[in-house]
């Protein structure tokens, strides 16, 4: 086995996104903890990874907990010591209804994942990262094209991923003074399952249903490997990656 001596953090790592990025950066010689709600998925994403890559250490995480991710950087302090990467990726989203028509518990728990998630992890992450020697690290949040503009009927995504924007400004400067860096990549259209239904039509701004084209999600996964390999006195403050002829510029 051979790593690199680094250690990373991925949420949401027992699908899509998550799943992709935790391979990619295994592969590359990182031990990676896996945080996500289901087991099963966490340890099949362990399966995967390179037999001669770092090691994969599945944790079965609600990041909407206080409770949970202390759980979970307790996990990451016994079996490596520190964290050098940590990749807020876990998402959750709401029907796409009408505004008017969410619930309290709908809105509540896309806020829960997307954004108190992203702050409780990047709270524990900088309470390691400017405690450990050599110190610092990095967080690397995950933007989404609706941190710059909505599709219809995403009124709890869509405020969650501005929110990470600021969460992710905030955080670079706060975190300048420990030798943490953080950035943001904004994702649009990666092949994962979450986006199975852009290829039978999704609901556009001018009222119409149109197929989108998608892109494979490798070349996510080697965007935050490239971000995550940067030294730490270099950042991508923010990376967009996404299918060419999806709708962003002008949204239709």
């Amino acid at each position: 086995m051979t790593t690199n001596g680094r250690i990373a953090l991925v949420t949401g790592a027992g699908s899509g996104i998550g799943r992709a990025v935790s391979l990619a950066l295994q592969a590359a010689g990182y031990s990676v903890a896996l945080a996500g709600r289901r087991a099963s998925e966490l340890e099949r994403t362990a399966a995967m990874g390179e037999p001669s890559g770092g090691l994969m250490l599945p944790v079965p995480t609600d990041v909407s907990r206080p409770d949970s991710v202390r759980a979970l950087f307790a996990a990451i302090r016994d079996a490596f010591g520190r964290l050098d990467v940590l990749f807020n990726n876990a998402g959750a989203n709401a029907p796409g209804i009408p505004l008017e028509d969410l619930t309290f518990e709908q809105w509540s728990a896309v806020v829960g994942v997307n954004l108190t998630g992203a702050f409780l992890c990047a709270q524990e992450a900088i309470r390691l990262m400017k405690a450990q020697q050599p110190r610092g690290g990095r967080i690397i949040n995950n933007g989404s094209i609706s941190a710059h503009a909505p599709r219809p009927n995403s009124a709890p995504y869509t405020a969650t991923k501005h929110a990470i924007t600021g969460l992710t400004k905030s955080l670079s400067l706060d975190g300048r003074k420990y030798d943490i860096a953080c950035g943001q990549i904004d994702i649009g259209n990666a092949a994962t399952d979450m986006t199975d239904r852009m290829t039978r039509g999704v609901p556009q701004a001018n009222g119409t249903t149109l197929v989108e084209p998608r892109m494979d999600v490798r070349h996510v996964a080697e965007a935050v490997l490239y971000m995550a390999n940067l030294p730490l006195d270099a950042n991508v403050q923010f990376l967009t990656v996404m299918a060419t002829q999806m709708p962003f510029i002008g949204r239709g």
